[in-house]
Parts: C-alpha cells; structure tokens; sequence
C-alpha cells in the first residue's frame, strides 16, 4: 500500500479505571468500543492513548487526535475552586490530555473533542466553564446519568459543523458542564434552545473543532468523524508530497 493510501493514524485519548473481567480486578486503561468502531467506520486508524504524560510524545506519530468524554476537568486548571457538584480530579488525565491538545494545535493536525474533550480544548487555550449548567436554568443536557438526553442544537452554516452536518441537527448529550469564556482563537459554531455552547471551532487550522454531544453514539451519522479523517488524510498528504521537508511543527 502506498504511503497516501493508508488510514489516518486516529489518537483516541482513553480512560484510567478498576475494571474487572475473567478473573482480574485491577486498573486498566480503557474505552468505549463505540469511539473505535467509528473511527474505524469513518476510515481511520484507532490507537488508544493512555491517561499518562508520557504519551503525548505520541503525538508527533499521529494524524489526527480526538478527545474523549468523561469526567469533570480539574476547576484548578482554569483558576476556579470546585463546585459541590464537581467530579473529583483526575490529575493524570487531565496533564496528558491538555499538553495533548496544545501538542496538536501546534503540530497542525486535526483535533476532535467530544465532550469532556471539547472542554479540554477550551481550557487548553485559556479558557473557563460552568460547572453546573442546572444552576443557569439548562437542565436538559443529561442531567440522569447514564441516560443520554435529546438535544436539538443550531449551528452556523459557514461552520465546519455547519458544512458537514448543515444548519440543525439533533444531537445525544450527557453533560453538566459546558464552555463559559472562550479560549484564545475560538469561537462558538454551535448553540443548543437555552444557549447552552454546543460547539466551538478554532480558527487558523485545517480542523480543530470540540462538540458538547456524542458522535459515538450514533453509528449510522459518520458525518462529523468522517470530516475529521478526510481532514488527516489531506494534512498528511502534504507533508508527505515530495520536496515537502516535515520538521514535526504546525509551521514545517
């Protein structure tokens, strides 16, 4: 197979967490099958990425990264104390996955965050969140865990959500939380019926964009990943036509 037609190399950023299966009962580092098979049904190349600093050096290798859902960022990362309804921390998670970001950004590669992962892109750029929607009054964003809720979200139409996905869609979400001060160069694309952020793109890149919702949940709309792994394979193609010297940074 020629260098041009191989998959996408996907980062997916996983989970660390006690899991018990045969007769282990240990911590393991995991995901959903739901966030491999679609990126695999998009045509991309899945590799996990653990909850450890140490696998950001990882990012030089890849052509794409996304962000997973899960648990609630540390407030301390964006200079807020922790509301009664915060998560507890997790600190390896959250060191790994914002230099991740910030690693990918500057590399110029595409980035998807769902979720948690769309808040981690904000926070990675210097901005803040609320960290419980229901005391601004929005309490239909999946507030009965592990039900995902219904949400109908706008979006803007010269988006890069707007082009793959048009000017409505109805999404799955299960957060709390969600986008309050925007971080350095994005801006706000997508917005639920209470304005709630449902969506945030970063200007300046081929595709850097975060969703409040869960694409993994719908493996029949590939629309929005599929965006993500044509925008990889196009991003390695240049680097990798002749006379195209890489030196591992956004500006090679």
């Amino acid at each position: 197979m020629e260098a041009n037609e191989r998959p996408p190399v996907v980062g997916l950023t996983a989970y660390r967490e006690r899991a018990r299966y045969w007769f282990w009962d240990h911590s393991a580092t995991l995901l959903p099958d739901t966030y491999v098979e679609m990126e695999v049904a998009a045509g991309g190349a899945p590799v996990l990425l653990p909850p450890d600093p140490a696998a950001v050096g990882a990012v030089e290798r890849l052509d794409a990264l996304v962000i997973t859902g899960g648990s609630d960022l540390d407030p301390a990362r964006y200079g807020a104390l922790p509301h009664e309804k915060t998560q507890p921390a997790r600190p390896g998670r959250d060191a790994t996955e914002l230099a991740a970001v910030r690693a990918a950004v500057d590399r110029g590669i595409p980035v998807l965050g769902v979720c948690r992962g769309a808040q981690v892109l904000n926070v990675a750029l210097g901005g803040t969140l609320h960290q419980h929607l229901p005391d601004l009054g929005a309490t239909a964003h999946g507030a009965r865990p592990p039900e995902f809720a219904t949400v109908d979200v706008a979006l803007d139409a010269g988006s890069t959500v707007g082009r793959l996905l048009g000017d409505r869609v109805t999404v799955r979400c299960l957060h709390h939380q969600a986008v309050d001060l925007l971080g350095e160069g994005l801006r706000v694309t997508a917005r639920a019926a209470d304005g709630v952020v449902e969506a945030v793109e970063l200007g300046g890149h081929p595709f850097v964009v975060g969703v409040q919702w869960h694409p993994e949940q719908d493996g029949a709309d590939l629309r929005l990943v599929r965006g993500l792994v044509e925008a990889a394979a196009r991003t390695r193609d240049r680097w990798e036509a002749p006379g195209h010297a890489v030196s591992g940074g956004a500006g090679a």
